[in-house]
């Protein structure tokens, strides 16, 4: 059976109906509270004490034991600067175990930023700004599988894309294979880093179209979100 840690604010859970004041007669038990499996990974002991202290404050979390993670889980790695080995541990936890992945760090350096977002990373946190709220805010965010990135990192994020965008423009026949024209269209302006209304006023698109058509694009190609989009259509080659 699979242990978990207890939350600070958790209290016991009555068998029955509650009682109300006098005369009132049984209340109804409130609806069950939606939890969040997660599970903390670090490089060192201290710095996963303190993620789960902060995080356990919370009714909302179910903190399990490491080696737990699978679907519906998210995984919160916390270290220094990620390396191969982090990014080769995130790919296993998002692709091959299904899990979210909540990524804390000092610093990520520029060869390691489209890796760590290709996996399927969706939130990213400066190891100074994780205090409580910002930890659960991206925690949450992961397990309903949106993006959260600090605003500095998808700055440099599209300046790399940009980069990348103006290197493929000089090469001829740039493939296109595996998404429609649409599809290239709205990906092309999500890399260069506008909103959905703004992409649906450029392409006289409803927003509902567009919303339609990134979902359908990142289900067929399995990805996590727009940043994991556009992330996998550079590598390709297909914007």
């Amino acid at each position: 059976m699979s242990s978990s840690f207890r939350t600070a604010n958790a209290g016991p859970v009555g068998s029955g109906g509650s009682a109300g004041p006098a005369g009132d007669g049984p209340t109804a038990d409130p609806a069950p509270l939606h939890r969040v499996r997660v599970v903390v990974h670090a490089s060192d002991p201290i710095s996963r004490a303190g993620a789960v202290s902060q995080l356990g404050r919370h009714p909302v979390i179910d903190l399990r034991d490491e080696p737990e993670t699978g679907p519906g889980t998210v995984a919160v790695l916390i270290e220094d600067t990620p390396d191969e080995k982090t990014v080769a541990r995130l790919r296993r936890v998002v692709r091959g175990e299904g899990a979210h992945a909540v990524l804390v760090v000092r610093a990520v350096r520029e060869a390691e930023l489209l890796d760590v977002i290709e996996c399927g990373v969706g939130a990213v946190v400066w190891r100074h700004e994780a205090g409580p709220h910002r930890l659960l805010q991206a925690v949450l965010a992961a397990s309903r599988g949106e993006g959260d990135l600090p605003a500095d990192l998808l700055g440099r994020l599209l300046g790399q894309v940009g980069r990348l965008q103006r290197s493929a423009a000089g090469r001829t026949g740039a493939p296109v294979t595996g998404l429609t024209a649409r599809e290239a269209d709205v990906l092309r302006l999500v890399a260069d880093g506008l909103d959905t209304s703004e992409i649906g006023a450029k392409l006289a698109y409803s927003e509902r179209t567009v919303k339609n058509v990134m979902h359908g694009l990142t289900t067929r190609l399995y990805l996590r979100n727009r940043a994991h989009a556009v992330a996998y259509a550079l590598r390709e080659g297909y914007i």
